[in-house]
């Protein structure tokens, strides 16, 4: 879940060059923040809890330069975020720095083992042995890189771990189970969990593979196997722009990833649909058929994997959602059901955990993901692409929406029949759509209006309950207030005795049918008791009638507007957090890309 940087090559310029990644990387975890500096005979650490601007005022006070640097932003596992805990963390001699993102398993027995041979530890992470190690080693006699490659062999857990030792103006670099890429330009090589952090500097990158290798030298880059022999690998062009992931003059990047949905819906959609012969195509998929398909996933994509189990179940495919971390643990049996991994970042600890046991257990495995290159991406037996683009912001918005469209793009390929016209006129249309939404919300105003409540409820039915709950994930991540999505239908089962004057309910009524008309009544429960309702409706039922605010959307497929909804709970969200003063792009206790089980 943390962030690493690093880089050979830069001169002078190593220390802007590792803030600069760590900026990029804070979404990835804002805890505590430092950098390691090697010169001609040692190593410089210097490390601050906090956000960045901590290490940068840190920094500031002091001189402190080298040729070859590594730096990382934390999101803390094992210890509180404190100064001790931040990393790089140091050996006794101070000679060896590492960085890493993981979790070692076996730590504790190394510790003790290490500890009861005279070495002192001064954090209270699981990371700290590792540079022990490779202290031991070079103390036996080993060079840099074998000390470092001993060390790692000890170790048990994920880990991507980056390590400098004095005397050496060398980058180590190992990778198991936890993202690490590279980036290749003329005049440096760059190291980093993900490509925004070196992106401004070069466009040309490597993706490192579990139990793979890397040195980075001032001459070049070299990447070896367990034993030590060289891989030869690709160098992949990354063609997103770098001011892709700037704020374009928006507070947020949250704000600014809502309004970028109606481009990256028209990604997702190009070259797919065929309005006039009224065909869907994904092409990297070839000739797969669903038959029987198991989505897994974890938090927003959990909820985006309910809504495409609704579309596959109503084309006749039997389908299920699982939470990937009990999927992983307990699966069920799956070797005739293509298994579907959801993960915006491709490396979801939970979900990779997932889809490797069902690859495990004879099943073949689909990546839809936003991340080219990414992980799940690579081992897959198929992906598909969402397009849309970098996402900064923690509280996931434009994936989720290019989720919906792409599983939306997956039931019409990939199922037998022709596709449904009706369907692929709406997906044509919802870009634009979005953008009216955009356009015309008075999200701002109900947020204001129920800015004081004791809890938020979200409730809908159909291929609005996973609307409905990722809108009440949306309020608790940014906002901090409690919230509560449920299948409108629930309500009375028990959910109906928090119901009070203080608890809005954000009710989503599409269409005028059964659906529509059940939870109305739904809504005229919740008004018995008092509590205020928000609906967020295309006005083809009367629950306007029965709302104390209403939030419009246009009419469209039953399918597509389940998206336009959540855009509208998006920013509900989004204008609550934002009165309530809260970390929009960094929400506490929480990162981007959950590397770790």
């Amino acid at each position: 879940m943390c962030g690493i940087i690093g880089c050979v090559g830069r001169g002078d310029g190593t220390l802007d060059t590792l803030l600069h990644g760590l900026s990029k990387l804070e979404y990835r975890g804002y805890d505590s923040a430092g950098v390691a500096l090697v010169d001609d005979r040692s190593v410089s650490v210097v490390k601050k809890s906090g956000e960045l601007d901590a290490l940068r005022e840190e920094l500031a006070a002091i001189d402190v330069s080298g040729r070859v640097g590594i730096g990382h932003t934390r999101w803390s596992t094992h210890g509180p975020p404190t100064d001790g805990n931040a990393h790089p963390h140091r050996d006794c001699t101070g000679d060896v720095a590492v960085v890493h993102n993981g979790i070692i398993e076996n730590y504790q027995s190394l510790r003790d083992e290490l500890a009861e041979s005279g070495h002192e530890f001064r954090s209270d992470t699981d990371t700290e042995v590792v540079p022990h190690l490779v202290e031991a080693s070079l103390e036996s006699g080993a060079d840099p890189e074998a000390a470092f490659r001993e060390a790692i062999g000890r170790l048990e857990g994920s880990y991507a771990i980056a390590c400098v030792i004095a005397g050496t103006d060398s980058v180590f670099v190992a990778r198991n189970d936890s993202p690490l890429v590279l980036g290749i330009a003329e005049d440096a090589t760059y190291l980093a969990s993900d490509v925004p952090a070196f992106r401004e500097f070069t466009d040309k990158v490597v993706y490192l593979e579990d139990g793979e290798y890397a040195r980075l030298d001032t001459d070049g880059w070299r990447v070896s196997d367990i034993d030590g022999g060289t891989i030869e690998k690709s160098i992949e062009t990354v063609t997103w722009d770098p001011e892709d992931t700037g704020k374009s003059g928006y507070d947020h990047f949250m704000l600014k990833e809502i309004h970028e949905q109606p481009r990256a819906l028209r990604q997702c959609l190009q070259g797919r649909v065929d309005e006039l012969r009224g065909t869907v195509t994904l092409e990297e998929l070839g000739e797969l058929s669903l038959e029987r398909v198991h989505l897994v996933a974890a938090g927003t994509s959990y909820h985006a994997a309910i809504y495409g189990a609704q579309l596959l179940q109503a084309k006749g495919v039997p389908a299920q959602p699982f939470l990937s971390h009990e999927y992983a643990t307990s699966p069920p049996p799956a070797e005739d059901a293509i298994v579907v991994g959801v993960s915006q970042s491709g490396e979801t600890a939970d979900t990779l955990a997932a889809t490797r046991e069902a690859r495990r257990r004879g099943a073949e495995t689909l990546a839809l993901t936003n991340t080219v290159g990414s992980t799940m991406a690579r081992e897959c037996d198929h992906v598909c692409y969402i397009r849309s683009g970098p996402e900064i912001g923690v509280a996931a918005t434009k994936t989720f929406a290019g989720q919906q469209t792409a599983l939306n793009l997956l039931t019409e390929a990939a199922t037998a029949g022709q596709a449904d016209r009706d369907v692929i006129a709406a997906l044509r249309n919802v870009p634009g759509q979005v953008q009216e939404v955009l356009d015309s919300s008075k999200a701002e105003a109900v947020a204001e209006a129920y800015l004081d409540s004791d809890a938020y409820f979200f409730i809908g039915r159909s291929l609005n309950f996973p609307v409905s709950l990722e809108g009440a994930l949306k309020m608790k991540e940014i906002s901090y207030e409690h919230a509560e999505g449920f299948a409108a239908g629930e309500l009375k089962h028990g959910p109906l005795a928090l119901v009070t004057s203080q608890t809005p309910v954000f009710a989503t009524v599409v269409g005028d049918g059964e659906l529509a008309r059940k939870t109305v009544g739904n809504v005229k429960e919740v008004e018995a008791r008092d509590a205020p309702v928000v609906a967020i409706t295309d006005g083809q039922s009367d629950v306007a009638r029965y709302a104390d605010h209403v939030l419009e959307i246009p009419e469209t497929h039953p399918r597509t507007a389940a998206i336009l909804t959540n855009v509208q709970l998006q920013l509900v969200a989004y204008h609550t957090a934002a009165k309530l003063g809260r970390s929009i792009d960094k929400p506490r206790n929480l990162a981007k890309s959950v590397t770790v089980e």
